[in-house]
């Protein structure tokens, strides 16, 4: 039996369910953002919402006439589609954000109470947009409130992340011209001149290490045609690919396959990042990109939080009880451990 979450000033699963009923699809957070300053402020805490796009909002909250906590914890709350609402059984929370990050959240809220208790004050930054384009993080960064340290909440199995890597997202299109699909040599196929670059993209060489492991690429998307007895004169591929150090060369190499196949355009840039490990903790390397990269004005980073992020993003979306419950312990060693 995993122990009772009223263990800790604030019910670790209650909330964590709390928060995973409120839909915080990315671009629908503000619902959840206000139910974190209710929460928060019913703590004690002094809240900030920091305006993000429309109605949009991150929450900033310290306790009460705490100016400026050295050590913050953050994660963010919005979530990926689709939403469903949370359940539980012995063992676990299940429903979309349950591990990423609402129970995150939810820890960070309690480890926060409890330290507070013991006189140690912990800020605390919920961001909107990471799950699509890190849109609050961006804003924070122009509203630090002088921390030292960080501490960016991803389900980690709660281990440190030594490093976190970037993403590159890519689109490819390719241009053609329509003709009769009953007449080929009169028109000219974006599809088929599409493929071929992707061809050449899959046989570039891409970089690895023997501590972050390789680069990787999805090809996530494909869209073009008009109908199947029209040849298409349009294309257009997304790839994604996750990066284990600088971007530049990697760009290079792809506008050099793809060469005058079709149009590359770079949409989005993540950039790879060494993180801080502290000794006796147990650590890994994640393979998915933060927040962190857009919160350098908020303090070093670290990386840390309880869930797996090979059920993040699924349908059976579920974080375990007693990670949780460590997860607490383990955020209020972490900042004991930096403020010392």
């Amino acid at each position: 039996m995993v122990a009772n979450a009223i263990l800790f000033p604030v019910d670790v699963m209650a909330l964590t369910r709390k928060l995973v009923d409120v839909d915080s699809t990315t671009g629908r957070e503000a619902a959840v953002g206000e139910l974190l300053a209710r929460e928060l402020s019913a703590l004690g805490y002094d809240l900030q919402k920091i305006p993000v796009e429309g109605d949009r909002f991150n929450v900033y909250a310290v306790p009460r006439g705490q100016a400026k906590p050295a050590v913050v914890f953050s994660t963010h709350m919005d979530t990926v589609p689709p939403f469903f609402p949370s359940s539980e059984d012995a063992g676990k929370v299940f429903g979309r954000g349950a591990c990423d990050a609402k129970g995150i959240i939810a820890a960070q809220i309690a480890a926060a109470e409890k330290l507070r208790q013991q006189n140690v004050a912990i800020g605390l930054l919920f961001l909107v947009g990471e799950e699509r384009d890190s849109a609050g993080a961006k804003v924070a960064n122009q509203h630090a409130a002088g921390s030292k340290f960080l501490v960016n909440g991803e389900p980690t199995e709660n281990k440190l992340a030594v490093a976190s890597k970037g993403s590159l997202r890519v689109e490819i299109t390719a241009r053609g011209k329509m003709a009769h699909s009953a007449y080929p040599e009169l028109g000219e196929s974006a599809i088929e001149k599409l493929l071929a670059a992707l061809e050449r993209l899959r046989t570039v060489k891409l970089p690895s290490d023997a501590e972050l492991g390789p680069t990787t690429v999805n090809i996530g998307m494909l869209e073009g045609g008009r109908a199947p007895n029209v040849i298409p004169d349009q294309a257009r591929a997304h790839l994604l690919y996750r990066l284990i150090g600088p971007a530049e060369e990697l760009k290079q190499e792809i506008v050099a396959a793809v060469s005058d196949l079709a149009k590359v355009e770079f949409v989005l840039e993540i950039p790879f990042v060494r993180l801080r490990s502290l000794d006796g903790l147990p650590t890994m390397v994640a393979a998915f990109t933060t927040d962190i990269p857009a919160l350098s004005n908020w303090g070093e980073p670290l990386l840390v939080g309880p869930g797996s992020i090979h059920v993040a993003h699924t349908e059976g979306e579920y974080v375990e009880k007693k990670q949780l419950l460590e997860a607490v312990e383990l955020y209020c060693t972490i900042a004991k451990r930096l403020l010392a």
